[in-house]
């Protein structure tokens, strides 16, 4: 098999028969990974093991579907996304995180089931009667945000809000080169703030952002995207953080284009600045977290290479 034999695109999930040398008991094995490369054939596996083939070894090469996400990956996604909108106070009870941030946003003000020490969040009347009187003692309603397969919805609870979480490995995207036009600050100024509250013109009547808030980060760096001069044109937040295991993620959030100066790649080219600012941090992996309905921000995301890794809804009673 050569490189023109009609491989898959790189990036994609294949499945490698080859032939192994003389000396071994069967003559073919197969590979399951990441393709890296076609010339030669390059997978990366599972656990991170990456592997050339030679052509001439090659029986088959095609692609399959992308790998079933664990729960225990759906857990570090998340830790490391409550790390880079940590809110303004935290608790926690029974293996609930407690957020708390005056109010402002739902992933702020929401309890959300990362584990306690053995890694299970408990769904109690002990542990609800816990989180209640903690938000009570805030002067917060009852929110629980909750990830697929951490924890139930309580009975009788209403839902809102499905929220698809998108992940990428930063090496498959092919980000811009040359001098870049996207300025990086460690606080968002007005003009900034002044586009992220209206949605970069959609919304005339939005709450006022909590700086406190925005700029909350835990064990990481958030840094505040801008393009354009002196009124950004486009906006974004990144936060580096670090998830249990080690893995550092860029969580890519706040992304807004100014109304007049959409569908000109603007907003793209904010993500992928976000995304080089986070792999100079030394991140390697980037989330981003959309509304299931929001059809625009998904086709963007998916453009640059971003794949659905869960999804999360919030609650209350």
């Amino acid at each position: 098999m050569t490189a023109d034999s009609g491989l898959p695109p790189i990036g994609q999930r294949v499945v490698v028969r080859y032939r192994l040398p003389e000396g071994y008991p069967q003559p073919l094995t197969d590979v399951i990974g990441e393709l890296l490369a076609t010339d030669p054939l390059t997978v990366r596996t599972g656990d991170g093991q990456v592997l050339s083939i030679a052509p001439d070894r090659i029986v088959a090469c095609k692609a399959v579907g992308p790998r079933p996400i664990r729960t225990s990956e759906i857990r570090a996604l998340e830790a490391a996304a409550a790390d880079g909108w940590p809110g303004l106070q935290r608790s926690w009870v029974d293996g609930w995180l407690l957020r708390a941030g005056q109010g402002y946003t739902n992933r702020a003000n929401s309890a959300v089931p990362l584990g306690g020490p053995d890694g299970h969040a408990l769904l109690s009347d002990g542990a609800l009667q816990g989180i209640a009187e903690w938000y009570a003692a805030q002067g917060l309603p009852v929110q629980l945000m909750l990830p697929d397969r951490l924890a139930p919805v309580p009975p009788g609870w209403r839902t809102w809000s499905e929220t698809l979480v998108l992940a990428v490995d930063i090496e498959n995207v092919v980000l811009p080169q040359g001098p870049p036009m996207v300025r990086f600050t460690a606080e968002p100024d007005g003009g900034w703030l002044s586009v992220y509250r209206h949605r970069g013109g959609d919304s005339d009547v939005a709450p006022m952002p909590v700086a406190d808030v925005l700029t909350a980060v835990r064990d990481g760096e958030v840094g505040f995207a801008a393009l354009g001069l002196p009124t950004p044109l486009a906006i974004g937040r990144a936060a580096v953080t670090t998830a249990p295991g080690g893995r550092r993620w860029v969580g890519l959030t706040c992304v807004a284009v100014m109304a007049g100066h959409r569908r000109h790649g603007l907003g793209s080219l904010v993500c992928a600045e976000m995304l080089r600012w986070g792999q100079a941090r030394e991140a390697t992996h980037a989330y981003v977290q959309v509304q299931a309905d929001n059809e625009a921000a998904l086709a963007l995301y998916r453009e640059l290479g971003f794949v659905e890794h869960h999804a999360y809804r919030y609650a209350a009673p």
